[in-house]
């Protein structure tokens, strides 16, 4: 929706910027400084108004912006997963997204997650648990728990994660590929 919304920003600066010279085309002077009038003789049409066009965005074209520095990484995460039954899925695994690195066995697709989530109204919640008092359904997930310290989009994280409930179940799966899918 985000990137809809800046790819229509940028379409409509790059029509307005193209308008322009076609109005001067046309024998027409669109200005700042009145044309007609008592004061057009005190001051002269300059000519067209100029309509700069931004650099497009980097996640329009793929990378860092034209002559912009890449910021740092803005998730770091240490994720650290214990009895979760799944062959290699247990142990202590580094994520780091914007670039994409670490020792996390899926870290593209975690990176990817994350960044989908963060993009909706509800990432902010991503790593919070429910609130107390919270119906949850009473079905055991299993004995596999999580626990995710680090920043994410610049936010700091320090949960953790069980299978103990249908909150935790559905929390759990809800950060799937970051933790192992249990289901």
């Amino acid at each position: 929706m985000l990137r809809r919304l800046a790819l229509a920003a940028v379409v409509s600066l790059a029509a307005l910027s193209t308008t322009a010279p076609a109005a001067t085309a046309s024998g027409q002077v669109p200005s700042a400084v009145p044309t007609a009038g008592p004061l057009s003789s005190a001051f002269p049409a300059l000519g067209p108004l100029p309509v700069p066009l931004p650099p497009l965005p980097s996640f329009l074209e793929g990378g860092s912006g034209v002559g912009q520095e890449k910021p740092a990484a803005r998730t770091r995460l240490t994720v650290t997963v214990e009895r979760s039954g799944v062959a290699g899925a247990d142990g202590t695994f580094e994520l780091t997204c914007g670039p994409t690195g670490g020792d996390h066995p899926e870290r593209q697709s975690a990176c990817d997650r994350l960044a989908e989530v963060g993009a909706t109204r509800t990432g902010p919640e991503l790593f919070r648990a429910a609130p107390e008092g919270t119906m949850c359904t009473m079905i055991y997930g299993g004995d596999a728990s999580a626990r995710i310290v680090g920043t994410w989009e610049g936010r700091a994280v320090d949960t953790t994660v069980t299978r103990g409930d249908g909150c935790e179940i559905a929390r759990w799966n809800n950060l799937v590929p970051v933790l192992p899918d249990l289901r």
